[in-house]
């Protein structure tokens, strides 16, 4: 497995990219990329030519976070202004807006069936779910806090969600904090279940495996990659190679490979047998904030692709084979 940069498109955006995620083919056409940035803008690009589809506009502030709905046909951008815009691919049209604290939504993403979208709350401790047909809130999964914290004790404001996971069943929620923990809730039941622990500072990103449900990957600025068994409540391994923070981690269709984005400017690609960085890319010339691989699906589509966003406002695309 390996990676080869195919195009890079300097200046992407006016300011610092944070976000990036792939909206899935439809039947009338590919992949997009969809980026996010501190320019206030979200746009689409083509997969493959990195041609600017469209800049869509509606934020205030800058954006922090992007999902995509599983259909391909509906995506959402969150933004520093306190709002999270839910928005038509193709036309731009808005579809709904919704109203969060202020830099509260860091991380969200929609349940794999497409009929929720979880928000990371930030200081509200908690992840926020949102009906996708009513666009209603329909359930709020607090975080618990320390207890009794005392005077001198920072930990009770640690309890920061920064970011957020589906299982590949959606019948898991991960959230990672400020402080290092991870939550995994029970949906259904609204119910949390654990904490995993491993990290000692915030966990930026979080991906579960695609080909195995109980395996949940965290990138965290102790610059460490961790695998744990988010049932079993285990810390299965700890990959480290980054130099400094780990901001994003996703993982492989095949399931047989992570990629990292860090503050140490690199995208690195993790071989999962071995646990270890196999792969360097050094593209970006600041802080990496986002990696994603391409989904599978689309017509004539057999190529691996992973995307690459960073504060310098470049956007990479790389071949994964």
């Amino acid at each position: 497995m390996k990676l080869a940069g195919l195009k890079s498109i300097e200046n992407a955006h006016e300011d610092s990219v944070w976000a990036a995620t792939w909206v899935p083919a439809t039947e009338e056409r590919p992949a997009l990329l969809l980026t996010g940035s501190l320019d206030e803008t979200v746009k689409l690009w083509r997969a493959d030519e990195l041609d600017l589809v469209r800049t869509n506009t509606g934020h205030s502030l800058g954006v922090a976070a992007v999902a995509a709905h599983p259909s391909g046909i509906i995506a959402a951008s969150s933004s520093l202004d306190s709002f999270v815009r839910v928005f038509d691919v193709d036309t731009n049209a808005t579809i709904a807006v919704l109203e969060a604290p202020p830099s509260e939504v860091w991380g969200m993403q929609f349940e794999p069936k497409g009929t929720i979208l979880a928000v990371a709350g930030g200081s509200s401790a908690s992840v926020k779910l949102w009906d996708t047909a009513s666009w209603r809130l329909i359930s709020t999964l607090s975080i618990p806090r320390p207890e009794a914290p005392k005077p001198s004790d920072k930990t009770s404001s640690k309890k920061f969600v920064l970011s957020v996971a589906w299982s590949p069943n959606g019948k898991r929620l991960a959230c990672g904090s400020m402080d290092g923990t991870i939550c995994v809730f029970d949906v259904d039941r609204s119910k949390l279940l654990h904490q995993l622990e491993g990290h000692n500072m915030p966990v930026r990103s979080l991906v579960f495996s695609p080909v195995d449900p109980r395996v949940l990957f965290s990138g965290s600025d102790d610059g460490h990659v961790n695998m744990h068994d988010a049932e079993g409540k285990t810390l299965v391994g700890s990959m480290s190679g980054h130099t400094s923070w780990v901001l994003s981690v996703d993982a492989s269709p095949d399931g047989g490979a992570i990629a990292t984005g860090s503050s140490d400017r690199t995208v690195r690609l993790w071989d999962l047998k071995m646990r270890a960085a196999i792969q360097t890319m050094s593209n970006h010339n600041d802080q990496v904030w986002s990696v994603a691989f391409r989904p599978p699906g689309g017509t004539g589509v057999r190529a691996g692709r992973l995307a690459s966003v960073s504060d310098d406002k470049s956007v990479s695309l790389y071949d994964y084979s």
